[in-house]
């Protein structure tokens, strides 16, 4: 807990927490309100790709992530997104709301919302030191996995209890507090400022060279990332993503199933759970020590076979407990490979590495909720959550038969070096 004598810190991670509660209360009141506007999981999950299409060029955001002063974009972002929810409920009062309003607000709010995770992310090396990175990147997942563990569930219940348009009012608030929060960073000069290369006196530069130097920068991150053991598990990674998009989508079908409206946030409370404890089990096991290939092969397997089977349980506390153990291993890896990526990455363009991993990452999930909504209205919700979960399962045997991926190395065997060291053909990264 010492982390938190660091005042830059503690901020980001109060304000994080609750801008998360407006976060997952709009999550899981969207949700449900798409749904009984529009009547079928096809909306939801066309939500769901609107809401995650944003992410497909997040990676374009790094390079003014690392330009852009941090505070003025924590900030910025919050109040927008604060204003830009009041219109729900505003047009409710005005008896004009739609499916149709509601999911062209959808993408518009979550172009605002991709900024704030990898702008934190790229600021955590700036205010701790690197021995303290691992607890930071913990404790920033415990106040995210944390807050939907109470939020997600609450927000099914509210949502039933006070309506969706109050509570799109409290959303509005979580963000507006959070942004007074960011209010308080406060970051050197030379921090706000792009530290290698420029000169004393700024000199104006034309459109032409400013565009060419934005690309450069993109390219230069993209190819720090292929270059990196990151591209050995990138693949499968955007196929877990795929189908843990897909399986969203069909939650307030699927919650029904299992027990009522009210079953949606506790679905999402159980990934959460999951989520939260696997991320409260790296530093405690100390995951940085062990090789990074046997961790996701091995995680992955279990999360696959858990996955599958919370289908076919007899009982809805039995389901919930199966797909929260499920997401252990996920909590727990996110951790170790945010750590890893902090390590190698060169301070100055940790912005647009981390825009470009989580992009590409990202890649599958629009299309995931296209398909899983479409196929919940063909074959059910329980068949697209029980095939999401074999798909699981078989990418891990992909790692598993990829010698690569299984002889990747601890993450505390990497440093900036470690870049130097990978028999990557840099010719062949396309942006």
């Amino acid at each position: 807990m010492k982390v938190f004598k660091y005042k830059n810190f503690s901020l980001m991670f109060f304000g994080r927490i609750i801008s998360n509660i407006g976060d997952s209360l709009y999550t899981v009141a969207a949700m449900l309100l798409i749904y009984e506007l529009g009547g079928s999981t096809f909306y939801t999950g066309l939500a769901g790709f609107l809401s995650i299409l944003p992410r497909l060029v997040e990676f374009l955001s790094g390079p003014l992530i690392d330009k852009i002063p941090i505070r003025s974009l924590l900030v910025r972002t919050q109040f927008i997104q604060a204003g830009l929810l009041l219109i729900v409920p505003l047009a409710a009062t005005l008896d004009i709301l739609s499916v149709t309003l509601v999911l062209v607000l959808t993408p518009i709010i979550s172009t605002f919302n991709v900024l704030i995770f990898p702008a934190q992310l790229a600021a955590l090396p700036k205010v701790l030191p690197e021995e303290e990175l691992t607890k930071g990147n913990s404790l920033f997942s415990i106040a995210y996995q944390g807050v939907d563990v109470a939020f997600n569930g609450l927000a099914g219940i509210l949502f039933v209890v006070i309506g969706p348009f109050a509570l799109y009012l409290v959303n509005s608030v979580a963000f507006l507090t959070g942004g007074v929060i960011f209010l308080l960073l406060s970051f050197p000069a030379s921090q706000n400022v792009e530290p290698e290369g420029s000169d004393e006196t700024p000199k104006r530069k034309s459109f032409r060279m400013v565009i060419k130097q934005y690309t450069d920068d993109l390219k230069e991150g993209a190819s720090i990332l292929f270059g990196s053991f990151v591209k050995k598990i990138l693949y499968g990674v955007i196929v877990l993503n795929l189908v843990g998009a897909a399986t969203v989508a069909v939650f307030p079908e699927f919650g029904l199933v299992i027990g009522g409206t009210e079953y949606v946030g506790f679905l999402l409370m159980a990934s959460a759970i999951g989520s939260l404890s696997g991320a409260l089990l790296a530093p405690i096991l100390k995951l940085d020590r062990i090789p990074l290939g046997k961790m996701y092969i091995i995680g992955y397997l279990f999360a696959g076979c858990c996955w599958t089977l919370s289908v076919f349980m007899p009982f809805a506390w039995l389901t919930l407990f199966f797909y929260m153990i499920a997401w252990i291993p996920a909590g727990a890896l996110n951790i170790v490979i945010l750590t890893a990526l902090q390590k190698i990455a060169p301070k100055k363009m940790i912005g647009r590495i981390f825009t470009a991993a989580t992009s590409l990452s990202g890649i599958a999930a629009p299309i995931g909720f296209l398909l899983g909504g479409s196929f919940g209205v063909w074959i059910g919700s329980s068949l697209v959550v029980a095939f999401s979960g074999v798909i699981v399962f078989l990418v891990a045997l992909y790692w598993f038969s990829n010698q690569e991926v299984r002889n990747l190395p601890a993450t505390t065997a990497l440093d900036e070096n470690s870049l130097q060291h990978q028999p990557t053909n840099r010719s062949t990264v396309t942006v």
